[in-house]
């Protein structure tokens, strides 16, 4: 699904209306999208007090998955939805967080970016997604460059990920078209556009306006 631009509340309203729809759809969805405006999201669980004055990035907006806080100005951000039938809804956590960033990583392979998955850790900022980084996030020369959230439930799998681009001639679209080959060589992916959804389109104008967009919603912890 090529969604385009779109603000805060927008962005994160698609994102857990596509998790919504598995029961209905019954097939994985690939999303690629971007942001009309600098912007900052931050984990469910995360303290919006401790958020807002970890960066100057407004608006912030609460994802509908865990992690940490994601500054989104130039990065690549895309999502997953997995319905419960599905292998990768079997896996562990650990397990589609490794697979999600050696997908990306083979993409970039294919334009002769080398990145590798980080065998283990380095301390971070609290609470900051690419300051440090975890097992199996995504390094170029040691630095991370990709990270992720997820959240399972009864309905399906989300994982809502971002890629900060290595400093490098580098078009966003050459390499959603290597994620996409990169999809059919290691997982068999067949590759469909997003037919027109009245349902999802409408839930997903409700979820930014009454939930994303609210104050209520982003600052409730």
């Amino acid at each position: 699904m090529e969604s385009g631009l779109g603000d805060a509340a927008f962005n994160m309203a698609m994102d857990e209306a596509l998790l919504e729809v598995m029961p209905r759809v019954q097939t994985p969805v690939l999303r690629f999208y971007g942001w009309t405006e600098k912007a900052a999201s931050f984990g469910y669980f995360q303290k919006f007090s401790e958020i807002e004055r970890a960066t100057l990035l407004r608006p912030l907006v609460r994802r509908p998955t865990g992690g940490g806080l994601v500054p989104h100005d130039a990065d690549w951000t895309y999502s997953l939805a997995f319905p419960t039938n599905h292998e990768w809804y079997s896996v562990t956590a650990v397990e589609s967080y490794r697979r999600v960033h050696d997908w990306i990583r083979a993409a970039f392979a294919k334009l002769n970016i080398p990145t590798e998955l980080a065998p283990c850790c380095r301390k971070s900022e609290p609470g900051q997604c690419f300051v440090g980084h975890e097992k199996f996030d995504l390094l170029w020369h040691g630095k991370k460059i990709a990270g992720a959230a997820q959240r399972r439930n009864k309905l399906g799998l989300l994982i809502q990920g971002s890629v900060q681009p290595p400093p490098l001639s580098l078009r966003r679209s050459d390499w959603e078209v290597a994620m996409r080959e990169a999809g059919v060589e290691m997982f068999g992916a067949e590759w469909a556009p997003w037919p027109e959804d009245e349902v999802l389109r409408r839930r997903v104008a409700e979820l930014a306006g009454q939930k994303y967009s609210q104050k209520t919603y982003n600052e409730k912890r």
